[in-house]
């Protein structure tokens, strides 16, 4: 009996152990990927940009307050991007109208974002469940485009935004006949990276949602939807199409991550 008292208390002090790390984990500072990438129409002669892709940023959570926005803010402007891609997920919740609710003290440290050709950004699922108007209007007020379904040119990119396919807001069709006139590097910006196989061959994409699954144990980590395993993390490339996800810098459900850190990437774009 003592034995088995033992064992049990020791299972839970390591559960306690594993639950205190995670919630430790899922407010760390992201960690900083990169990688080179080739866009199909780059401009002869054009410079390559700096570009940093963060996404499901999840404002409202508990693993994200406007202390923790500040010093990730204060990270990406220190690697001097040229753009900042936001690829969705700004807000937390699903309550419907709730965005407004959370007001713009915590929004304003994106504010802060330094990049000569700007801050584009696009609505995820929980921006559109929230309350897609307003948040809308607190990051216009930051100074961040959020643009959908539509496309358009930032130095030598010609950058096609398409809606979050997750929450039905996806017209792929539209953002590829916005993009037709534009002349630049061409680079798709998204929520949801289900959108994949009906990209044009050659496409680059940019996207976040699945959190790279947000927990990993022994190699598995939770995923209802088939994309989600397919394009769960990282450089994906098949084909001729290649897309980076990014495992976010917020959480979504339970406050915690396990094995998989928040990151957001810096990628060098170019011919």
């Amino acid at each position: 009996m003592r034995k088995l008292l033992i064992a049990v208390f020791a299972l839970a002090l390591l559960g306690v152990g594993v639950l205190l790390y995670a919630l430790a984990e899922a407010r760390r500072d992201p960690v900083v990927r990169t990688a080179t990438l080739s866009l199909p129409g780059w401009p002869a002669g054009a410079k390559p940009v700096r570009a940093v892709l963060i996404s499901d940023i999840h404002i409202g959570s508990h693993a994200m307050d406007a202390e923790r926005l500040t010093r990730i803010v204060a990270q990406i402007d220190a690697l001097r991007p040229d753009i900042v891609f936001i690829a969705g997920d700004m807000i937390n919740g699903n309550a419907p109208n709730s965005a407004a609710a959370i007001g713009s003290a915590l929004v304003a440290p994106l504010s802060g974002l330094k990049a000569p050709l700007g801050v584009v950004a696009m609505l995820g699922n929980h921006d559109n469940w929230t309350g897609p108007a307003a948040v809308r209007a607190e990051f216009r007020r930051a100074g961040i485009t959020v643009l959908q379904n539509q496309a358009i040119v930032r130095g030598p990119l010609a950058i096609g935004v398409v809606g979050d396919r997750f929450s039905r807001h996806a017209n792929l069709p539209a953002t590829i006949a916005a993009m037709a006139p534009l002349i630049g590097g061409r680079v798709f910006l998204t929520h949801s990276p289900s959108i994949v196989p009906r990209l044009p061959n050659g496409s680059v994409l940019l996207a976040g949602h699945t959190h790279c699954g947000q927990v990993r144990i022994l190699g598995w980590s939770p995923g209802r939807q088939p994309y989600e395993r397919r394009y769960r993390c990282g450089i994906i490339r098949e084909g001729t199409r290649t897309v980076v996800v990014t495992a976010g810098l917020g959480t979504s459900g339970p406050p915690v991550r396990l094995g998989v850190p928040p990151d957001l990437w810096l990628l060098t774009l170019g011919p």
